[in-house]
């Protein structure tokens, strides 16, 4: 009796010490200097050791698929203003009988660690750990609500803080009583994922010398800063963030991207450029070519200053912040690659561009590496400096024996000249897409950009040959120069181009708007216009603007005919009613609609109506009638949007984006 009472007694005793350290223990990160604030990166992390103290690693779950080992898993990031913070992730491994690489996962803004991501590294035989770094509640089997989450203790460097990606200011939720980047919550993050990586390193069945790193959006960014500050990292994948901002001549360009933000102490310890020179390790850049959050001139601009040898970019063309099929396996292929030693990636396509021709018309040659094994070459080009509302004019790149060529014509020497490539490949592999899909039958990899500003132009005798046009597309190369949504879905299918918002297809004042379509039975065609999308045209209003229009079953082409009345308001607050004109429009979607206007009222077509399946037939998308504005060479945009403008955007945009994730299938 005694003895279960001293048993108990000292039960209490070691959980009160635990409670005890757990509040008192050192903290992981000393005091500033003087109260002076990290200034560099040297100073930031100074001596910083992540694999210096424990994990207290407490395995909260575990259950296997097949010969895949999964783990939801809670360890310590470390100890700050006497308090623990504790990360909380899913982690998988496949069964092996020798040691593997590991891949660590760092989720994008409003996301949480995703067993996917981790089932996706083990079926191509990697470890995988994805980091719940933002705290966000972890659902489904075989968790529980009562298991623990990610707990920053003392801090708090998740969304529910989100003053504090872009200040350094002391709160009662930051570590230090002063202005230091030791508040900014991207250090923490940047911390919390080099925790992870020790981790890792760790876990028996992992090979500690080949760990790799990726990370979508927010992720993206947090990739690139501990690829650069850590050099465990033997691979990153970036996607969708980590260019930096805007720097250079790129600087003075109007809508070329996201600025640096912040002082210069900010710059050196905070912004991607801070980082960008220590990255060694092989890095391949993923992002679409009207990304938001990494934006795609960014980079080009920045990464000249990257530290690595090895360097790769894939950049799906017209999205933003997703990507294609042909882009997203190529994560898996570069860790193929650098991890294992499994795969020959290609090397970054080298791309040149020749302005003093002889008919003064830009020309792009493209020259690819192993070029018996290249299924098609794209070249792309703009003359716009909005590189978030920017078309991609495809300039119908040939062989010539010596590689691809296209012709590039501008409209004006006042504008700047944009170009890049996709090179694609064909993939050969047992690889195993994202959620368990079939590999595609291609993969892409792009070359870098060529940025060439108006002065450039000039000083080399290029012409403005080009016209307006009032045939926007013809469909010969089908669907080339939008981007799909949810294609296999036939209900809520969406096809959409930012071709209008170049000013060689620009609308001309009183214009109609005029397609052909093909549809076999009864339906809706919605027809979208979004204005001054990211505040591309300042000063001007913006708003969706939808006309519908109903159609009637035939085997044979129909006329549908919009004209400026045509288009509806989509109601909100500050939007006109009606549509003035076609100057500002920055996307036009073609949709499928469960309603449409009939002398001003309402006839639903019924939402549980047949939808509208594959072929989606459409032909000669044009401008009838109308006149052009004397100005339409002009460049789009003279000057940013205000700053809160663009904040309140792109915290919209990462909505869109996760809902779209969550409900995209689109098909070729």
């Amino acid at each position: 009796m005694k003895r279960q009472k001293f048993s108990r007694m000292m039960m209490g005793v070691m959980v009160v010490m635990a409670a005890a350290s757990q509040v008192f223990s050192e903290d992981s990160l000393p005091p500033l200097k003087d109260g002076k604030a990290p200034t560099n990166l040297d100073e930031l992390w100074g001596n910083y050791d992540p694999r210096k103290e424990p994990l207290e690693t407490q395995v909260v779950r575990e259950w296997k698929e097949g010969d895949v080992t999964y783990r939801y898993v809670v360890f310590t990031i470390g100890t700050f203003k006497n308090t623990k913070s504790r990360l909380s992730g899913y982690y998988a491994f496949p069964k092996s009988d020798k040691k593997i690489p590991a891949i660590l996962q760092i989720h994008g803004g409003g996301q949480s660690a995703s067993v996917e991501s981790v089932r996706h590294a083990a079926v191509n035989g990697n470890a995988g750990l994805s980091i719940n770094w933002g705290g966000n509640k972890l659902t489904g089997k075989p968790l529980e609500d009562s298991d623990p989450n990610t707990d920053w203790g003392a801090l708090d460097a998740t969304q529910k803080h989100n003053s504090h990606y872009g200040s350094m200011a002391p709160d009662s939720k930051t570590l230090d009583s002063v202005e230091s980047p030791r508040n900014n919550n991207w250090f923490m993050l940047v911390l919390a994922a080099r925790r992870g990586l020790t981790f890792l390193e760790q876990q028996p069945e992992v090979d500690p010398k080949h760990l790799g790193v990726t990370g979508h959006s927010m992720g993206g960014k947090i990739t690139v800063n501990v690829a650069g500050i850590d050099k465990r990292v033997k691979a990153a994948v970036p996607s969708c963030g980590g260019s930096g901002g805007v720097s250079g001549k790129l600087s003075g360009m109007p809508g070329s991207g996201q600025p640096v933000k912040g002082n210069a102490i900010e710059r050196a310890t905070i912004d991607d450029l801070a980082y960008i020179a220590g990255v060694a390790c092989p890095i391949l850049f993923m992002a679409p070519s009207n990304d938001f959050a990494g934006p795609f001139d960014n980079m080009t601009m920045n990464w000249t200053k990257i530290g690595s040898r090895d360097v790769a970019y894939v950049i799906a063309p017209h999205l933003n912040h997703r990507g294609l099929p042909e882009t997203g396996i190529c994560g898996i292929l570069w860790f193929d690659c650098y991890l294992k030693g499994i795969f020959d990636y290609p090397k970054t396509p080298e791309l040149t561009v020749d302005l003093k021709t002889r008919n003064g018309i830009p020309r792009a040659r493209v020259k690819a590496e192993r070029p018996a094994e290249v299924v098609k070459v794209d070249i792309y080009y703009s003359i716009d400096p909005h590189c978030l509302t920017r078309f991609w004019r495809d300039a119908e790149a040939k062989p010539d024996g010596k590689g691809w060529v296209a012709e590039c014509p501008v409209l004006s020497v006042e504008q700047p000249l944009y170009v890049y490539a996709n090179v694609s490949y064909t993939l050969k592999t047992d690889r195993i897409g994202e959620r368990g899909s079939k590999p595609p039958e291609t993969f892409i990899v792009t070359s870098r950009e060529a940025m060439i500003f108006p002065d450039e132009l000039k000083q080399a005798g290029v012409k403005a040959t080009d016209k307006p046009s009032p045939l926007i597309d013809d469909f010969a190369r089908g669907w080339q120069d939008w981007y799909r949504l949810e294609w296999a879905n036939p209900h809520v299918w969406n096809a959409t181009t930012r071709k209008l918002k170049d000013p060689k297809w620009r609308g001309p004042a009183g214009a109609k708007l005029v397609v052909d379509v093909k549809c076999p039975k009864d339906n809706v065609l919605a027809v979208s216009a979004d204005l001054n999308g990211w505040g591309a045209f300042p000063g001007k209003p913006g708003g969706t603007y939808t006309a519908r229009k109903a159609l009637t079953g035939s085997p044979d082409w129909q006329t549908v005919s919009i004209a400026l009345e045509d288009m509806v308001s989509d109601g909100k607050k500050g939007v006109p009613s009606s549509l003035s004109g076609w100057d500002t429009v920055t996307e036009l979607s073609f949709r499928r609609a469960k309603s449409y206007l009939k002398d001003g009222k309402e006839v639903d077509f019924g939402a549980n109506a047949q939808g509208w399946s594959t072929p989606r037939e459409f032909r000669n998308l044009r401008w009838e009638g109308g006149v052009y504005n004397s100005d339409v060479s002009a460049p789009a945009a003279m000057k940013d949007a205000a700053p809160e403008d663009l904040n309140a955007t792109i915290q919209q945009e990462i909505k869109k984006s996760i809902e779209l994730e969550k409900r995209d299938s689109l098909k070729k």
